[in-house]
């Protein structure tokens, strides 16, 4: 987190350069972003659970809550309150079933980050092994510079999922059937292509234009070409989600990845951090409010069962 305490001095000094018009621009695309993925999810429930009336609102709420705490709260904490919070809106929902209703909502976005990760390492811009292990900022790091006891503790995982994948295939008949209810919407593709992909897809659009006006907020080179090498160290900075919303990872994979160009450490740190507060602060005020308004506190500590009322 070193890299990133720095990099807020460095985004310190160069406050007064942002452009705030287009700082506000970006913020509201990253609110229409949240407005179509909350409909893709949406779609997925209403599936699971074709028989119950689900407010649009309530998943939307659910969604940006999650989206606040996660990016607060490391490991992705937040999906943990959007299954909360949605779970007490439909009667009868168990998490083994609105679980995998997160994981069909994250497949076209596997799909979309696999294909930019691909463009990235053929276009030569990701860093080796060897340098990720010497990115100071690089949160992971610990399991490069250790490879062997990482690549011992991943067998082991690999070794211990396997057993329980076994277990549920064996034994597992009534929590399997609560799972395959999660998937529902795969079973029917044209529903899945235009009331998921086609939302994402459309959220995706959004979400690249939100870091095109990033850029020109802190006056960084703005071009769909940066913005999706942005979004490369976006989803790098997830894989291993050790600090909220990947706070030092970004920073030192953002000047490395754009090294290429005449751009100066500063800038480019001042971009990511602040981009990174701006964000952080901006879903905690949404979130705060979203939670509020599903649960009646601004704690998610302190969530209680709150029902809808349906009509």
């Amino acid at each position: 987190m070193g890299e990133f305490f720095h990099a807020v001095r460095v985004f310190g000094d160069q406050l007064a350069a942002v452009r705030w018009e287009y700082l506000a621009v970006a913020l509201a695309l990253g609110v229409a972003k949240l407005v179509f993925r909350a409909i893709a999810w949406r779609t997925i429930l209403r599936a699971s659970f074709p028989g119950e009336r689900l407010r649009f609102r309530s998943v939307f709420g659910a969604y940006v809550a999650g989206v606040g705490v996660n990016s607060i709260v490391p490991a992705r904490g937040g999906d943990a309150v959007k299954l909360y919070l949605i779970k007490h809106r439909i009667p009868d929902a168990t998490y083994p079933t609105l679980a995998p209703t997160l994981l069909a909502e994250t497949m076209l976005d596997m799909v979309v980050a696999g294909g930019l990760m691909l463009w990235a390492f053929a276009i030569g811009v990701l860093p080796t092994h060897q340098v990720y292990a010497h990115l100071p900022a690089v949160d992971w790091r610990f399991f490069l510079h250790h490879s062997r006891a990482t690549e011992i503790g991943l067998g082991v995982t690999l070794a211990v999922a396997v057993v329980a994948l076994l277990l549920f295939i064996e034994r597992g008949g009534d929590f399997r059937a609560r799972v395959a209810q999660g998937f529902a919407i795969l079973a029917d593709p044209p529903r899945f292509l235009r009331g998921v992909v086609l939302p994402q897809a459309i959220a995706w659009v959004f979400r690249i234009a939100a870091l095109y006006y990033f850029l020109l907020a802190f006056d960084v080179h703005a071009s769909v070409h940066n913005a999706l090498l942005v979004q490369v160290v976006e989803s790098l900075a997830t894989l291993f989600p050790a600090t909220p919303g990947g706070a030092g990872t970004k920073q030192g994979l953002i000047v490395y990845i754009f090294r290429g160009q005449a751009l100066s450490d500063s800038l480019l740190l001042a971009f990511s951090v602040g981009m990174n507060i701006a964000n952080v602060l901006f879903g905690l005020v949404l979130g705060s409010i979203a939670l509020f308004a599903m649960a009646r506190t601004f704690s998610w500590r302190g969530l209680k069962p709150v029902h809808d009322e349906i009509p």
